[in-house]
């Protein structure tokens, strides 16, 4: 099986039950105004064999680098537990990244449209009522947390616990998610501004755990996803359980960028 994606002139080769790369960025370079002659038409090839190795080889006469060296052909790491290898082109970086066992390219452009109209990102005043004391309720064994993704399709993660917390005159509560190795709680919330104020998808948020179970939830620090700034990105969405039934009038605003 071939597929081809047809802005960057990539394709991908390998077997139908073993690779399905999406082109998930295959009308970026027109969507994001890059202009003709900043990339070449076409850059090379990405091979996925049996055994999982991603191969990239660049068109004869094409100049990509790595770590600041020219590459003809170099394997490749995706982003799934490590840091992925970025190869360069021109102003533009891509990579490979793997979401829900498929794999894509993501390409960013340094001088693209989209950067280049950006002025910032609309914040709440800062409210201390949004500010609250939580309680952090451990799961023995932590659970796996099945959530639906802004592209479609569901993903799962660990949850080491709960936080409940009053807000509002209710009683809520909003289950954690950690990162392997770290220390610090992620949440990813909805609340009775998404769609209007805020972001449809909902927003994130990060907490320490401190000794004895404390949580300050500060949701003046809410922060939009990257779903906000591009159609591109794999965002995770609220769970039922994530779905606060009051306003968050606080952190940031919707950005309309896409």
């Amino acid at each position: 099986m071939k597929v081809i994606t047809r802005s960057l002139g990539f394709s991908t080769s390998g077997d139908a039950d073993l690779v399905n790369i999406t082109a998930s960025v295959r009308s970026l370079l027109e969507e994001s105004g890059l202009a003709a002659g900043s990339a070449p038409a076409a850059l090379g090839s990405i091979t996925l064999d049996d055994k999982g190795g991603l191969l990239f080889e660049a068109i004869p006469g094409v100049i990509v680098t790595r770590d600041g060296q020219i590459v003809t052909r170099t394997l490749l790491d995706s982003d799934d537990g490590r840091a992925p290898t970025m190869l360069k082109a021109g102003r533009l970086t891509f990579y490979v990244i793997k979401r829900q066992g498929r794999y894509a390219l993501r390409l960013k452009d340094n001088d693209s449209l989209v950067r280049r109209q950006f002025h910032g990102i609309d914040s709440f005043p800062i409210d201390l009522r949004f500010r609250v004391e939580a309680r952090f309720e451990p799961y023995d064994p932590p659970r796996t947390l099945a959530f639906q993704t802004a592209i479609g399709g569901s993903d799962a993660a660990i949850s080491p616990g709960r936080v409940a917390f009053d807000l509002e005159g209710q009683n809520l509560s909003l289950e954690a998610t950690r990162e392997p190795g770290e220390d610090a709680l992620s949440f990813v919330f909805g609340d009775l501004t998404n769609s209007n104020e805020t972001y449809g998808g909902g927003r994130f948020l990060d907490a320490s755990l401190a000794d004895g179970g404390k949580v300050i939830l500060d949701f003046n620090k809410a922060y939009n996803p990257p779903c906000v700034f591009t159609p591109y990105a794999t965002c995770p969405l609220p769970t039922h359980e994530n779905k606060l039934p009051v306003r968050i009038e606080a952190g940031e605003r919707s950005s309309a960028m896409h």
